[in-house]
């Protein structure tokens, strides 16, 4: 064989074998593309429902400004514009430490109440290479209450008003239109009116969204106190609203019975029904700016 024949030959072999190889590494990384990790995301527009909050976080870096209005009950007629005339309002901060630690801070009319809260989620739900069929978050929040005490003269404690609460978010988004949740929920009172009154009140929280437009959707919550732990006279919580997007807004319109926006009074504090037309018209207001932008990897 001449050496030109040889060297063909050789080149050619050696010319299959690179493109063999080649071929080995392209299914390689076609491979591992499809073993990409895809999470859930936007399982509800914001950080909370109506008044509950929702299994979403707020981004990292993003602090997101809300105020919220609780009119009077439609049930006080025309004379007060069918609770126009009357509201109580809340506003506060969240800020995303990470996108799964987001903290918060709020001011409420209602009862003059501070408020701050922890929300930590540990599970994403998430399909493909890693695969997770819910989202978990763990909230904290603690409460206090300023109100002049009613009884300036015996010995009052700092410490009788406080308010703590712990809840354990469980949520599924199933398709780009249905998201639902539930949270069992704690919620421990420093200082109760009466001896029949439990410090520590027991509750389990469902919420659900369903996507009716590109930018509205529809949202419901109730909460449910489990039974002996309040005093008759007191309801648990419903509320029905939608989310409207209007680029970096989120309004959120709804009807509830509860007064409170945070958790401590809509558990234990809740005293009117739908029944009788006690029912809140509310609204929420949600700006989010980006504070720290996040590097470019």
């Amino acid at each position: 064989m001449s050496k030109l024949s040889l060297f063909l030959l050789l080149f050619t072999l050696g010319s299959g074998a690179v493109l063999y190889a080649q071929e080995d590494d392209l299914l390689a990384l076609l491979g591992e593309e499809e073993e990409t990790i895809e999470y859930a995301n936007a399982s509800f527009k914001t950080n909370r429902v109506i008044n509950l909050h929702s299994l979403e976080s707020t981004s990292a870096g993003v602090l997101d400004i809300k105020i919220s209005h609780r009119f009077g009950t439609l049930n006080r007629g025309a004379y007060e514009l069918f609770g126009l005339d009357n509201a109580s309002i809340r506003i506060g901060g969240d800020y995303g430490i990470t996108d799964q630690l987001t903290v918060g801070l709020g001011r409420s009319s209602y009862q003059k109440t501070f408020d701050g809260f922890v929300k930590y989620k540990f599970l994403r739900q998430s399909k493909g290479k890693k695969v997770m069929p819910v989202t978990a978050a763990f909230l904290a929040t603690t409460a206090i209450q300023s109100m002049k005490w009613q009884n300036p003269d015996r010995e009052n404690y700092f410490s009788s008003r406080m308010y703590y609460t712990f809840q354990l978010i469980l949520g599924r988004k199933f398709s780009e239109n249905f998201s639902l949740q539930v949270s069992p929920t704690v919620v421990h009172r420093n200082l109760v009116k009466t001896a029949a009154e439990a410090h520590d009140v027991y509750a389990i929280a469902a919420a659900g969204r369903i996507k009716l437009t590109k930018r509205v959707a529809l949202n419901a919550e109730y909460t449910y106190v489990l039974p002996d732990q309040l005093l008759p006279g007191f309801r648990n919580a419903l509320s029905v609203g939608f989310d409207i997007e209007t680029g970096g807004h989120v309004f959120q319109l709804h009807f509830t019975n509860s007064t409170s926006m945070i958790e401590p009074g809509l558990v234990t504090q809740t005293v009117e029904t739908w029944g009788n037309g006690g029912i809140h018209f509310g609204f929420n207001v949600s700006r989010v700016f980006t504070v720290v932008r996040p590097k470019i990897q």
